[in-house]
């Protein structure tokens, strides 16, 4: 296969995931978890988000369009999100002393609480200190949503809404995650803001 093929073969890999995940349930899933992070930011609530890897970074790409804002044309508040991600010196701390499964349940007892939200980003579904992250944050009473791939793994069972894409490719299912992130972004801007900024 040619560099061009190879290129082609991945976008239309890609589109079709996503197709098929724009004709499943996890729409209504999208739906309800944007309705839930409405009402808990309304209500004073924040969102947390963890992930590993590549899904680091997506938590870090989808707090940024909470807290700034995702589209030019919508000048609204900082929606609070925080992603669990970016400080090198807990992460390196707490994995020393504690170990790497603790990082993200061990920030969300110091950062979390009832009223606020995990999205909790794993391809696999099988991240242990994701698992653990959502496990502390549900006896917390914070929401937990999962971003998720192939069959959901562990996660599916532990969250309270589960976004699954319909890969076992790590590429799609993370392309798909951002898209995920966006849509949700959007929802909320406009159950937030839309009427009053229009």
């Amino acid at each position: 296969m040619s560099p061009a093929e190879l290129a082609r073969a991945h976008f239309l890999a890609s589109a079709a995931t996503q197709r098929e995940l724009a004709d499943s349930a996890a729409i209504g899933i999208i739906v309800e978890s944007a309705r839930a992070l409405s009402r808990l930011v309304a209500a004073g609530g924040k969102i947390l988000l963890c992930g590993n890897g590549g899904s680091a970074a997506d938590a870090q790409h989808i707090a940024a369009e909470f807290t700034c804002r995702l589209r030019a044309s919508m000048n609204r508040p900082g929606i609070p999100a925080i992603a669990l991600t970016t400080d090198t010196s807990f992460l390196t701390a707490c994995s020393n002393d504690f170990g790497f499964e603790s990082v993200f349940e061990r920030l969300i007892d110091a950062l979390g609480g009832q009223g606020d939200a995990l999205i909790a980003i794993s391809t696999s579904g099988e991240s242990q200190n994701v698992i653990r992250a959502v496990s502390r944050a549900r006896s917390k009473g914070m929401i937990t949503v999962g971003f998720l791939g192939g069959a959901g793994g562990q996660l599916a069972g532990l969250v309270d809404l589960a976004i699954v894409v319909p890969s076992r490719s790590t590429a799609h299912i993370q392309e798909s995650h951002i898209a995920i992130g966006h849509i949700l972004c959007e929802l909320v801007e406009e159950e937030l803001y839309g009427a009053s900024l229009c």
